[in-house]
């Protein structure tokens, strides 16, 4: 039996993963943890689709050894949590984005101490979509313009999403080269011609749009799209469990769904 704990517990996330967690009969809740200035601290977590009473806390400290967190929140929240998981030898499966270099070089560090699966999708579509993309990219000159197209619910918090980023990643690494060096995230006025090489970025936000992502490699005379589109978070969830059964044979290491998914 898997010993999981879910971080944001009363989120939209936090509640899909109590309920994953719930139906997988090889894992059982142990914590739920919640920001203090959460309404949900003290109330058990069956209010948010688990299936023991765990009530949420905001004290991850008490994590216990060989635990695994699973964390979908914000930045500086899953700072907070790597020190504690670090100190209470707890693995994690992060699904949060938005880090920036620092944030990053954080996770890298704490991965030598603990086992941590980082992901900025824990989809197993969007990361056979990944996979795709690394054969696609290879197999295309630089004479096929790439743009990146996405689109979330109107509530999200940074842009290009993580999952966006990544996609360009994939490409230009496959293709030799950094995406520092290609992307480029906005375009207005007059902006002369496009730059060959460029991998372009488009972020659309609107409604309850839970993740929509399109590639598109455009050539002269054909046109390669590939897209994948979310209807729910269950996939990410169910995903973020799989990840979480993956860590429980690792000491230390920093993993991706690709491990995960014996993609590499």
């Amino acid at each position: 039996m898997i010993n999981l704990a879910i971080a944001g517990a009363s989120g939209k996330m936090g509640r899909m993963l109590l309920e994953a967690c719930a139906a997988d009969t090889d894992t059982q809740l142990v914590a739920a943890l919640d920001a203090a200035q959460s309404p949900a601290v003290g109330v058990s977590a069956r209010a948010f689709g688990g299936n023991l009473d765990v009530n949420v806390s905001v004290d991850a400290a008490a994590l216990p050894r060989g635990a695994v967190l699973i964390d979908f929140t914000r930045p500086e929240a899953t700072l907070a949590y790597i020190d504690a998981c670090v100190q209470a030898g707890v693995g994690m499966v992060i699904g949060t984005t938005g880090f920036d270099d620092a944030g990053k070089a954080k996770i890298a560090a704490a991965a030598k101490q603990i086992p941590i699966v980082f992901s900025p999708n824990y989809s197993v579509g969007v990361n056979t979509v990944f996979k795709l993309l690394e054969l696609a990219a290879k197999s295309l000159d630089s004479s096929y313009d790439v743009e990146i197209i996405e689109m979330h619910h109107r509530m999200k918090v940074d842009a290009p999403s993580g999952t966006a980023l990544k996609l360009g990643e994939v490409i230009a690494d496959a293709q030799g080269t950094k995406l520092a060096d290609r992307a480029v995230y906005a375009r207005e006025g007059h902006t002369g011609a496009r730059e060959n090489g460029a991998i372009g970025f488009v972020t659309l936000r609107g409604g309850d749009v839970v993740g929509d992502h399109t590639v598109v490699f455009a050539g002269i005379g054909e046109r390669i799209e590939i897209t994948h589109k979310s209807s729910n978070r269950t996939a990410y969830a169910t995903g973020a469990i799989r990840a979480a059964k993956f860590l429980q044979s690792k000491t230390n290491g920093l993993f991706d769904m690709h491990d995960v998914l014996g993609l590499k």
